[in-house]
């Protein structure tokens, strides 16, 4: 299994994490602020200095399975990294990822409000680990 970076896409933050060397577990990594940076770049950038193969981003999906307006920034997020690298880029269903990480975060005995970053790269954390116990 090759290394691969989890992205959990929002308007505000987008969280990154990436798995270990085997492929087995995932970990928090950064939470890249969107208004100050150029996301895209920052995530190509991470692929080449952690030499991940594969992209996983979170696939926002109502509960009923359908897509909405955020769905539709995160396919165009997915299509402007493909038009970018040659390496692998996987839309990932990310329902409840974000209620995840924020209970995750709560039962450690964290204030959520003071740990937005982090639990952005929590969510992507998820995001990742999902896609990692699916392919092992």
């Amino acid at each position: 299994m090759k290394k691969a970076l989890g992205i959990d896409l929002g308007d505000a933050r987008v969280g990154v994490a990436i798995s270990d060397d085997l492929g087995m577990l995932a970990h928090p990594l950064e939470t890249i602020a969107v208004k100050t940076s150029d996301v895209k770049k920052r995530i190509l950038t991470l692929v080449a200095e952690r030499g991940a193969q594969t992209i996983i981003v979170g696939m926002p999906r109502n509960m009923d399975g359908t897509y909405g307006p955020a769905a539709t920034k995160a396919k165009e997020f997915i299509e402007a990294l493909r038009s970018s690298t040659e390496i692998k880029v996987i839309a990932w269903d990310e329902r409840l990822t974000t209620v995840s990480a924020q209970r995750s975060l709560h039962e450690a005995g964290k204030n959520t409000k003071k740990q937005r970053p982090i639990i952005d790269q929590v969510a992507a954390q998820i995001i990742l680990q999902g896609w990692l116990d699916s392919v092992s």
